[in-house]
């Protein structure tokens, strides 16, 4: 087998995409899938297959066959220490603001230091947790969580519809949610009220944010 070339860091983030569609369904997307996920062309979702087979990371049966298969684990590399985490609508960092199932495209980031499984990441509105450096505009990177300890940041839902990032406190009777704002007051929410969606792990600031800074 020839060497495999090295990719640009948008081919990285289009194989991590199809390793992650793999993993979730056992099969990869269809071009009108890919295109919608990731928010491009179906042309550009062809020519990026194209790029990737000549580089020698996939191979397909034919040039518009939807199997796909990623040579040697190609996008668990040590080519690239990135991986590809799926946006998934919004959260607020605020008032709750209402859930939205929805793909966003994806956010390319370090693997050595986000190791967890399947992570996901949520564009945050709002500024009631600013006080831990959680800014309006960022991308919470969450782990997939049901459950919190208290004093943990999490991501609830609340009453099927609502979703927030706070803290989360289990007060025996009822569930606090607790902002780090002063011009924002605890939430109080009865049992079987709030369901923990995520676990808050980290924060991604883009160009944009930081020059609001």
């Amino acid at each position: 087998m020839s060497q495999q070339r090295p990719l640009t860091p948008k081919q990285r983030q289009f194989l991590d995409y199809l390793q992650l569609q793999l993993d979730q369904s056992g099969h990869t997307p269809s071009l009108r899938q890919a295109a919608s996920d990731l928010h491009i062309s179906h042309t550009a979702v062809a020519s990026m297959l194209q790029t990737l087979q000549e580089k020698g990371w996939i191979k397909r049966e034919g040039r518009y066959s939807r199997s796909v298969t990623l040579i040697n684990g190609a996008a668990e590399s040590d080519h690239s220490l990135s991986r590809s985490i799926p946006i998934i609508g919004r959260v607020a960092a605020g008032m709750p603001l209402y859930a939205q199932q929805e793909w966003a495209g994806y956010v390319c980031v370090d693997r050595t230091i986000y190791r967890g499984d399947n992570l996901f990441a949520l564009h945050v509105q709002g500024d009631s947790m600013e006080k831990v450096g959680i800014l309006d505009g960022d991308l919470a990177i969450c782990e997939p969580r049901q459950f919190a300890e208290n004093g943990e940041i999490v991501v609830a839902l609340i009453g099927n519809e609502e979703a927030t990032i706070k803290r989360f406190f289990y007060r025996g009777d009822h569930i606090e949610l607790v902002p780090e704002n002063d011009k924002y007051k605890p939430m109080r929410y009865g049992l079987g009220t709030v369901l923990i969606q995520g676990l808050l792990v980290g924060i991604h600031r883009g160009p944009e944010q930081m020059a609001g800074l």
